[in-house]
């Protein structure tokens, strides 16, 4: 399975619980095939107190998402990826526009 979304791409949420939400991707987990979207899929850690934090209390957090889930946003449309030889470079397109994103 090949990822074509990047770190810094304006993604949509597809499919679950998070379904519609859009967001930049902050981080992508290869291995697992997941990304962490800005302010998606959020997940509350209670968190034991410590020297650091001797408050402890609840923290919230994105979630990896996979990226099955996940599809481009360009202009406002979400949109599949695809890639295409230009030259002697190798680009990402958008198959909606044809666009080179």
């Amino acid at each position: 399975m090949k990822i074509k979304l990047k770190t810094g791409d304006l993604v949509r949420v597809i499919a679950g619980a998070n379904k519609g939400s859009e967001g930049k991707i902050v981080k992508i987990v290869t291995k697992d095939y997941r990304a962490i979207v800005e302010g998606v899929n959020m997940v509350s850690k209670h968190v034991k107190p410590s020297a650091q934090n001797p408050q402890g209390g609840i923290n919230k957090f994105e979630a990896p998402i996979h990226i099955s889930n996940l599809m481009l946003v360009e202009n406002g449309n979400t949109t599949k990826v695809g890639f295409r030889i230009e030259g002697d470079k190798k680009v990402r397109f958008s198959k909606k526009t044809n666009n080179v994103i």
